[in-house]
């Protein structure tokens, strides 16, 4: 299994980075791929239960949102279209004197024979691409 966190300051209120993190939609014209929402959460459209579409078409990973604590706290986990047995991600946010502080870990745990270091680096350029989108998304 790999972990790899990336902290960053992202210059904008706690709400406004939270809401781009768990609004999964709302930050995809700032990545390289696209995000939909395919299933909607069990209580609110982008709650708790609510899957997302990552990638390019019909091609990507699926991911499902399993905690949400707003401004606070977001978790989610792939159910489908990556080779793993298991991928979690985990979203924190503080306040910070410039912005919001996000903490972004991501734990994977994949079923075919990678390096560790090597999917660490891949974990550490995807969390950086979000992390980038949300700063280009505050602008």
């Amino acid at each position: 299994m790999a972990s790899t966190t990336v902290d960053a300051v992202i210059a904008a209120p706690r709400d406004v980075v939270y809401r781009l993190f768990a609004d999964r939609e709302s930050i995809s014209p700032y990545l390289p791929i696209k995000v939909k929402l395919t299933k909607p959460g069990l209580t609110e459209r982008e709650g708790v239960g609510a899957q997302h579409l990552l990638g390019v078409g019909p091609l990507g990973v699926t991911e499902e949102i399993t905690k949400l604590v707003p401004g606070e706290r977001m978790e989610y986990k792939i159910v489908k279209g990556a080779p793993v047995k298991r991928h979690v991600g985990v979203v924190t946010f503080t306040d910070a004197d410039n912005g919001t502080r996000v903490s972004y870990t991501m734990e994977s745990e994949p079923s075919l024979p990678v390096p560790a270091k090597v999917l660490e680096f891949g974990l550490k350029n995807l969390i950086t691409q979000f992390i980038k989108a949300a700063q280009k998304a505050v602008r």
